[in-house]
């Protein structure tokens, strides 16, 4: 179940198919696209990477990128045309991979999803696969929730992970006794964010209804540096108080062409980075952060591509 890393590349006759889900991996994006022009081939880019910055990046001059008009937060936008439900793109990053919605409630700022896909679509005739990467399972129409639950059930097949997850806003006692059959049967985790201080109250209610859950099967998506250091390093000790498991992610901005985290407030590079390995390779079992030595052996997270993530 591994995932590609953010860039799929396929071949259908004359014409190369680049999809990229992260604007740091345009550049090589960009180097692949000059190479299959190069070898005779048309070549069609699409992804998410390129929703913010299609006519600032220089893909756009040796690949084509078809757009769809969309209307986001009240105007009207052009977004990547091949990012239109189940689709061939996302096979192509993980074979197992499924969606069953695209879009989301919530209006994350640090977020694509908002501009990229806007509110729910929903897409009955998904393809049933064990990882399902809807980005907001509990914000659903409870009847469609259920209606996922059981295209699955029906199938026989297990559901590994909700990759995405569940919103703290509209996750519930209803939400966790309607999904938990299908979670705990796949043995997936419980996934869901804890971004930010302003979503405390709602974040701890879904780790006390959830409480009865192993840790190692409850991990928390934490942002850090968008926040100052300690409302962040807060977040973590919570998410650890209540036994859960804390994946921590430094924020970076929508237009990155670097995979690198924004310093801001008082945060420094090294500092996100020291945070992200101090968490991701579970010092926080052993010690406190400041005790944390960024040259002691081990404290390098692994790369888990069944998730596509460091852990």
């Amino acid at each position: 179940m591994a995932w590609i890393g953010g860039l799929a590349q396929w071949q259908d006759g004359d014409t190369t198919y680049l999809s990229i889900a992260f604007t740091y991996k345009l550049d090589e994006a960009y180097s692949m696209a000059q190479f299959a022009r190069a070898c005779g081939q048309r070549v069609i880019a699409g992804g998410p990477a390129l929703a913010l910055v299609k006519m600032q990046h220089e893909l756009v001059d040796v690949a084509e990128v078809p757009t769809k008009k969309a209307i986001r937060r009240g105007r009207e936008v052009l977004v990547p045309d091949d990012y239109k439900g189940p689709g061939e793109a996302l096979m192509r990053h993980n074979p197992l991979a499924t969606f069953a919605s695209r879009g989301c409630s919530e209006e994350c700022s640090f977020c694509i999803v908002p501009v990229l896909e806007g509110q729910f679509s929903y897409f009955p005739d998904f393809p049933v696969r064990p990882i399902l990467c809807d980005n907001n399972l509990s914000g659903l129409d409870a009847k469609y929730q259920d209606y996922i639950i059981e295209r699955y059930q029906a199938e026989g097949v297990k559901l590994k992970d909700a990759n995405s997850g569940f919103e703290p806003h509209s996750f519930t006692e209803e939400v966790y006794r309607r999904w938990r059959p299908l979670v705990n049967a796949g043995g997936g985790p419980w996934r869901f964010a804890y971004d930010e201080m302003k979503e405390r109250e709602q974040a701890l209610q879904v780790m006390r209804v959830i409480k009865d859950e192993p840790q190692k099967r409850k991990r928390v998506y934490c942002l850090i540096g968008k926040e100052p250091f300690a409302d962040c390093m807060q977040r973590i000790e919570e998410i650890v108080a209540h036994g859960c498991e804390p994946h921590v992610q430094p924020f970076m901005t929508l237009t990155s062409l670097e995979q690198e985290p924004a310093v801001r407030f008082d945060w420094t590079m090294q500092k996100l980075k020291d945070v992200a390995r101090w968490a991701n390779s579970w010092g926080w079992k052993k010690f406190p952060f400041s005790e944390y030595d960024r040259h002691r052996k081990n404290t390098e997270p692994a790369y888990d591509a069944e998730q596509g993530l460091f852990v």
